[in-house]
């Protein structure tokens, strides 16, 4: 997995790519807790770029939430790929977090 950190307008852009599994998915929380850590409250997660996602993907991914609003900070998702948003909706993720379809949206609702 490849993860690319941007910053826009004082959010934080974090952008993985490749598939996140239970082989890839630390990093993924790492790179997120890190931003956390640091105090950062915005966070904008941009999925284009993951083509798949397990169980362990999905624990990950409550793992930030969860961190984040311990936080009081703010987290995002958006662009999701077909499958990892059929994967969102079928767990019910869709109903417990921010999702749009673009980084714009996702920017602006941060």
């Amino acid at each position: 997995m490849h993860i690319e950190n941007l910053e826009q307008n004082g959010i934080i852009i974090i952008k993985p790519a490749g598939s996140m599994d239970a082989t890839t998915t630390s990093i993924f929380v790492n790179a997120c807790q890190e931003q956390l850590n640091t105090g950062k409250t915005k966070i904008a997660v941009d999925l284009s770029g993951i083509e798949y996602i397990s169980s362990a993907g999905l624990r990950g991914v409550l793992t930030i939430l969860k961190a984040s609003r311990a936080l009081s900070a703010a987290v995002a998702f958006c662009c999701l790929q077909p499958m990892v948003a059929e994967v969102f909706k079928i767990s019910g993720f869709t109903s417990m977090m921010t999702i749009t379809d673009s980084l714009e949206a996702a920017l602006a609702s941060l």
